[in-house]
């Protein structure tokens, strides 16, 4: 019995021997499973995942000298005929901006003048057609003027623009035209990889809004959404280049750029243009304005329609008391004397002001908002005389041939018109209803009913000789990049309309997904002139705005339709099933010109062309002004002055013994003064407003011109240049 019990007790010790051996092996193989997933497990509080990296976006930028001969031929934007070019303030210029995602490409342009017409963009598309193909296109280029009243006019094709400026003028359209397209070349030739960032601010002393009275016509709740009776924000698209150096910017901002006032008769870029000229001397370091430099700062129009920049207000000129709040009108002399100043002492100073506001480079220089995604353009050209417009379930109106109210003529706080007509007319004039009627034939009663409650002055949609008065078909575009949108707008849109515009374009651009936090901005007077858009309300009040709404009281319900129309198919991705339109007329024919060549030139007795008439004194300072007066040949004889310069002012090097040029005619230092005299004699006034930066030493300035006169029985073209004698800027006159 013992030797069973024992070996009963052997085999338990290894059968417990065994177990132990399993369990401590099992308890290993779980320890190490255990491990393995806990290593392999992804940990529940992850680090942030580093930023997204986007292709980036290939960048072009480019600027070009647009300015066109600064004598005789009218300026555009005050409708004033006898108001005619005599020199220049600041030169005029293009600045080209395109992007491409590798699938698409757009190109954003902005332009120093009043405003692109619709002749203007097909000369440009037809250039650019004939260079690049189907690369540039009516759905691809936004064109954009900065709606300075003070560049040339003449480049429209519709009678009512050239029965203001003299007709069609190829010598102011053809610089324009190819400084548009030397833009774009530069732009198209620099390009290369980078990126773009967003930033939004205020400027909340800058503008007014010229028609309150209509602005308080909308519904009051809609008016309480918003803070001012003009849009303060800008909008502001930097680019750089990989390495983050800047190579441009745009920005939107709307307010007119009427700090130039009517009175002026020199060619300038005005607020806007001034604007862009410092931050470009900001990024361009020691170069000569618009020469050169790599950077480049479009400044860019808005919803401007009822902003202006004169912040004073419109007061009576004859007494200086408040103008008339309904109809802006004094009681002696009427619209002519109500007018609007400020903030400046006089006009190039408010330029200066408001232009520095508007540059505003903290905006530029805080963008740190990237812009990504994808490029979009859509463009539609659109019959506006007679788009249908759903406005409830059981009601459509319609958009009227276009006309002009009563108080069209009377002009605004910025510049009133010369008869006795006034803002607000809700009623015609007999006498001048029957002029009209006499000359230009009475409009017909179912466009009078259209346009009602305006009473028209001028039936431009029924007038067709020598060419129809007024455009049918318009240009509705937008391009996106990323999640900006640039609405073109083809005229001057009230402050109400362009927030209404916007929001619309942001519900139908977002209502897909494919769109967030979507920048809608208004880039105004784009690519065809149609004077202005007001809300439907403010229409009803008939100030110059409302009057100057070309196709009736229900142009904006049109335009929210067809812009909503561009939107929805972006956001779809359906572009290409959009419809064209109906094609713009290109006319060859009854192009209206009155613009005769300029005569030869002739000099007073004993004098040459070049000499100085006036002198400049020996010693300046800081903060003066030098004049000086040459014999001058008119400067239409000058033919192409893109890239060249009429003025320099030059500093001497004593260590080089050579002259320096420290400042040309677009310096905003100089005005370049043409006074045309009698007997086809005229002279050159040459002012150089000394900066307080201005290094002290001896100067001079230049004169550089030509001039015409018959050799044999020819006319001949030849260059004259004069220098005023050396004179020295000086601290103190009693320095040596």
């Amino acid at each position: 019995m013992a030797k069973r019990k024992s070996a009963c007790c052997g085999l338990s010790a290894l059968e417990a021997a065994l177990i132990v051996l399993f369990i401590l092996m099992t308890a290993v193989c779980v320890t190490l499973i255990t491990l393995i997933l806990l290593i392999s497990a992804p940990d529940p509080t992850p680090p942030p995942s580093p930023e997204p990296q986007h292709d980036p976006y290939l960048i072009g930028v480019g600027r070009a000298d647009c300015t066109g001969p600064p004598a005789e031929i009218p300026l555009m934007g005050y409708a004033n005929p006898q108001q005619t070019a005599a020199g220049i303030h600041t030169r005029l210029y293009s600045r080209a901006f395109i992007v491409d995602d590798g699938r698409r490409r757009v190109v954003f342009v902005t332009v120093d003048i009043g405003m692109v017409s619709q002749r203007l963009r097909l000369e440009v598309l037809q250039a650019l057609q004939m260079k690049y193909g189907d690369l540039y296109r009516q759905d691809n280029v936004v064109l954009s003027g900065t709606h300075t009243h003070c560049g040339l006019g003449g480049y429209f094709q519709y009678t009512l623009f050239m029965m203001t400026s003299k007709g069609y003028i190829k010598e102011s359209t053809q610089p324009l035209v190819n400084g548009i397209v030397k833009s774009i070349d530069i732009a198209h030739r620099n390009m290369k990889p980078g990126r773009i960032f967003r930033n939004r601010g205020d400027l909340d002393d800058s503008s007014l809004n010229r028609s309150p009275h209509s602005y308080l016509n909308n519904p009051e709740d809609e008016r309480h959404r918003y803070k001012w009776n003009t849009d303060k924000q800008v909008v502001v698209l930097k680019f750089t280049d990989l390495d983050g150096d800047g190579i441009g910017m745009i920005s939107w901002f709307a307010v007119h750029a009427v700090s130039m006032n009517y009175t002026n008769r020199m060619v300038s870029s005005d607020n806007m243009g001034y604007a862009s000229c410092l931050l470009e001397q900001d990024k361009n370091p020691g170069e000569l304005p618009g020469q050169v430099g790599g950077f480049v700062a479009g400044f860019s129009s808005s919803n401007l329609g009822d902003v202006t920049p004169n912040t004073k207000g419109p007061h009576c000129a004859n007494t200086g008391l408040p103008c008339d709040y309904l109809n802006s009108s004094c009681p002696v002399g009427g619209t002519r004397m109500c007018q609007a100043y400020g903030p400046g002492d006089d006009m190039f100073d408010s330029t200066r002001i408001i232009g520095h506001k508007i540059y505003s480079k903290e905006l530029y220089a805080n963008a740190v908002e990237e812009v990504t995604g994808f490029l979009h353009s859509a463009h539609q050209w659109v019959n506006m005389t007679d788009v249908t417009v759903q406005i409830n379930a059981t009601h459509t109106v319609s958009t009227c041939k276009p006309a002009l109210g009563h108080s069209f003529a009377a002009g605004t706080i910025d510049g009133g018109g010369d008869l006795n007509f006034t803002q607000g007319a809700v009623e015609g004039d007999p006498f001048w209803d029957g002029i009209r009627d006499l000359v230009l034939g009475k409009p017909s009663n179912q466009t009078q009913e259209c346009h009602h409650p305006k009473p028209i002055l001028l039936s431009t949609g029924e007038m067709n000789w020598p060419l129809p008065w007024h455009p049918q078909i318009v240009d509705v575009q937008i391009i996106t990049i990323g999640s900006v949108a640039v609405v073109a707008v083809p005229g001057e849109m009230t402050t109400m309309s362009g927030r209404r515009l916007r929001e619309a374009v942001q519900q139908e651009l977002e209502s897909e997904g494919t769109f967030r936090d979507t920048e809608v901005v208004i880039a105004g007077l784009s690519n065809v002139y149609t004077h202005y858009i007001t809300t439907y309300e403010e229409y009803q009040v008939q100030r110059y705005e409302g009057a100057s709404t070309i196709y009736g009281p229900h142009t904006l319900s049109a335009y929210l339709q067809k812009f909503r129309g561009l939107a929805k198919a972006i956001a779809q991705d359906r572009v290409s099933e959009l419809p064209l339109g109906p094609q713009p007329p290109f006319f060859k024919e009854h192009l209206l010109s009155w613009m005769l060549p300029a005569p030869v030139d002739k000099t007073p007795q004993n004098t040459s062309f070049g000499d100085v008439l006036e002198q400049v004194y020996p010693v300046y300072r800081q903060g003066d002004v030098v004049s000086v007066t040459f014999v001058a040949g008119n400067p239409r004889h000058s033919g192409d002055i893109r890239d060249k310069t009429f003025v320099t002012v030059e500093i001497y090097d004593n260590r080089t013994e050579t002259w320096e040029i420290v400042h040309t005619d677009a310096s905003w230092e100089t005005r370049f003064h043409w006074l045309k005299g009698s007997n086809q004699q005229s002279n050159a006034t040459i002012e150089w407003h000394i900066p307080s930066s201005a290094p002290s030493g001896s100067y001079r300035i230049r004169h550089f011109g030509h001039y015409k006169q018959w050799k044999g029985l020819q006319q001949v073209i030849t260059a004259y240049e004069g220098a005023s004698e050396v004179f020295r800027v000086a601290s103190s006159f009693y320095s040596h």
